[in-house]
């Protein structure tokens, strides 16, 4: 059976075997983070012995146990991060970075000191989520994996982002969030090679997370009832504030961590600082220590008053600015969560007061900023969306939750130019993207880039004969070609300038028989890579046997031209209206023969002028296969010199023996008003009379005008 697999199949069926093994792993790392954080919040602020669901906070009592705890976790993970300083932050960055710049390479101590260092750090009070640290443990795993085992680095950026959503999908039950999450934030990507295995270990670690958790949301919002239509404009104003505040939390955090940077203190020492600036607001908040579910369960019910909730919101941001800005361990998502929700409650009691007919639901309104703060401030709104939903499962709130999130992304994207999580990977000089595109390498064919103008050599040739011609620049390689077009080798500067053969040698005597070629329809990725390992520039085209066209570097930075046409604006139906005497003139594709100087040419060509004062023409001379190109540039240079007299702007370029195909092939990179086509060479215009037209016309949609110009082509 393996011998009718693909190569690609079979690794994939690698990457879903080991996905397997990376859920199951992740799950049980994130069960062991919880019963740890458990562990030692027991121990540290309560004095007990316990194993079981984390303690909530709200109740601790103020004492000097809660900061000498701090104190000694925040030197315990000092002393850690010395020898493995990934575990400093919240850990998505340090991902992302490994993804980015060191082919998914994480080292092995990582994930056993990123959770461990997180559990000391929350479960002594720092206001920390479990996300970030599980993130980094799970790709951690993944990216283990991928180092033991024979695999690609793209591979292993699968396995990396495979572990991580497995450890998110395992601590917070929402696979589907964490799936998105490692899509938006660590693939960079989505195809079925990446999305099957994600799906597969994401699977897993959230049926771990069921059989050890339960199958309930982790958070429990209050029943209430969406009114439609006339509630939806709040929600929408409550999303353009989460955007702010997600401005704000960005920016706070941005500059707590340049307030630790410009101490003048050795940074093992700046945990400590940080810990006890929690652990003070601790003592008068209680409610901001910790991962802080159990107070986000309350907002959500409604039970905080006004002045508690504007408290909650307050503390938790400035000590979360304080404890992460200081380079020790923690998360970032419940702790932006909670002042998501504690800030929509805030909201609706407000708004409430100012208009009490409204009936604003507070638990409503907490969800859905919850949803709109955290994923304007970590770039992530579609993750944010599926996120808050799958922790809720609140599907009331479902449409004014994608309202709000969008809307709080735009105020955001307008007022900042870096997330959470790209402003430290920015300041370390990596480019983080943003947008998930198709690749046009992997969607373009070699066909549809090539030069179809095929400047070749015949064995007949001499090597100076070739060596003027590419001193001259025409080429910096020559397909040699029989009559009938087989390819019989291929000579490049290098082999003409490297032997010392005389110049009336043949060129076969130093040309390369071994001609590595491509097939028109393989993709331009194939042609890449097919250049790399070779170490050529030039590929010739080769179709049931002969050559065709010739791809090179330049065609393929060239396709991109098409990707970029998308995004060029267009003037639309009001443009003349709007634009008045002011807009450009029209384009117009002028497709010659090899006179393109006759009077019927020239005559149409003076008619759109005066039709159109500020007209514009490209002219393509279509050249048939290894015809004489320097002759066809001193036809198109004469061409452009007329209508330049006649008194309008004009390009032109050389083009493919097809008309129609030249005309396409033009109007890829810039559309045009209509098309003037005028006679081939002899013989061939009752066959452009009879088709060219009627071709454009189906193929291209353009009016086209047909001249035929018979003065200086005798024998027609």
């Amino acid at each position: 059976m393996d011998a009718k697999l693909s190569n690609s199949t079979r690794r994939l069926l690698l990457l879903v075997s080991l996905a397997v093994a990376v859920g199951a792993t992740a799950g049980g790392a994130a069960y062991l983070l919880i019963r740890t954080i458990s562990f030692i919040t027991n121990l540290a602020l309560f004095g007990k012995l316990a194993w079981g669901d984390i303690p909530p906070l709200a109740d601790l009592e103020a004492s000097p146990r809660l900061p000498i705890a701090a104190g000694a976790g925040a030197l315990i993970i000092a002393t850690i991060a010395v020898g493995v300083p990934i575990i400093r932050g919240h850990g998505i960055p340090e991902a992302m970075e490994a993804v980015l710049r060191n082919q998914s390479r994480i080292r092995p101590w990582t994930a056993v000191a990123k959770p461990l260092s997180a559990a000391i750090a929350i479960g002594t009070g720092g206001p920390f989520g479990a996300e970030g640290p599980i993130i980094v443990t799970g790709g951690a795993i993944g990216s283990l994996a991928g180092q033991i085992l024979k695999v690609t680095p793209s591979e292993r950026k699968i396995l990396l982002a495979s572990g991580a959503a497995a450890g998110m999908a395992a601590t917070f039950g929402a696979p589907l969030a964490s799936l998105l999450l490692a899509i938006e934030l660590l693939l960079f990507e989505l195809s079925m090679r990446s999305f099957i295995p994600l799906v597969v270990a994401t699977s897993i670690a959230g049926g771990i997370h069921s059989a050890v958790f339960g199958t309930g949301p982790l958070f429990d919002a209050p029943a209430h009832d969406y009114a439609g239509l006339d509630v939806l404009p709040l929600y929408a104003v409550l999303g353009l504030a989460s955007g702010l505040l997600a401005v704000t939390i960005a920016r706070g955090l941005f500059a707590s961590e340049r307030a630790f940077r410009s101490l003048p203190i050795p940074i093992f020492w700046h945990p400590f600082i940080g810990s006890l600036g929690f652990a003070f607001i601790g003592l008068l908040v209680p409610r901001s220590l910790g991962v802080g579910y159990a107070v986000i369960d309350d907002v959500l019910a409604g039970k905080l008053a006004l002045a508690t909730l504007a408290a909650v919101l307050v503390a938790k941001t400035v000590s979360w600015w304080i404890a992460l800005g200081s380079s020790t361990s923690g998360g970032t998502l419940a702790p932006v969560l909670l002042m998501g929700a504690a800030f929509g409650g805030l909201f609706a009691e407000i708004v409430d007061r100012i208009a009490p007919g409204l009936d604003i639901q507070g638990g409503a309104f907490a969800v859905v900023a919850m949803a709109a703060v955290f994923g304007a401030a970590a770039g992530a709104p579609l993750t944010a969306m599926v996120f808050v939903f799958e922790l809720t499962r609140d599907f009331e709130v479902v449409l004014p939750l994608m309202l709000a999130t969008v809307m709080s992304a735009l105020v955001f994207s307008i007022l900042s130019n870096e997330t959470m999580y790209t402003e430290k990977l920015s300041r370390r000089g990596i480019r983080v993207g943003n947008e998930l595109v198709a690749d046009a390498l992997r969607t373009t064919a070699v066909a549809d880039v090539m030069n179809r103008l095929v400047d070749t050599v015949t064995p007949d040739d001499t090597v100076g004969d070739v060596a003027d011609r590419i001193t001259r620049g025409d080429r910096g390689a020559f397909p040699i070609a029989d009559e009938e077009g087989h390819c019989l080798g291929l000579v490049t500067r290098s082999d003409l300038f490297s032997h010392r053969a005389e110049r009336d040698a043949s060129v076969m005597e130093v040309a390369s028989p071994d001609v590595v070629s491509i097939a028109p329809d393989a993709s331009l990725v194939e042609a890449m890579q097919l250049m790399s390992e070779e170490r050529v520039t030039h590929l010739p085209v080769i179709e049931d046997g002969l050559i065709v066209g010739i791809c090179t570097r330049s065609d393929i930075v060239r396709s991109r031209s098409d990707e970029l046409a998308l995004e060029r604006l267009e003037p639309g139906w009001l443009a003349p209206v709007l634009q008045g005497d002011n807009r450009p003139g029209r384009r117009v594709l002028v497709v010659g023969n090899r006179s393109l100087c006759g009077d019927a040419l020239m005559a149409a060509i003076r008619e759109r002028i005066d039709r159109h004062p500020k007209v514009r023409f490209h002219v393509v001379v279509p050249l048939p296969s290894g015809g004489d190109l320097t002759a066809a540039r001193e036809r198109l240079e004469t061409q452009l010199g007329l209508i330049e007299d006649l008194g309008a702007a004009a390009s032109g370029e050389i083009g493919d023996a097809d008309p129609v195909a030249a005309i396409e092939f033009a109007l890829r990179r810039e559309p045009a008003a209509g098309v003037i086509i005028s006679t081939l060479p002899p013989g061939r215009s009752r066959w452009l009379r009879s088709n060219v037209p009627a071709g454009v016309a189906r193929r291209v949609g353009l009016p086209c005008v047909t001249v035929h110009d018979l003065e200086n082509q005798p024998g027609e």
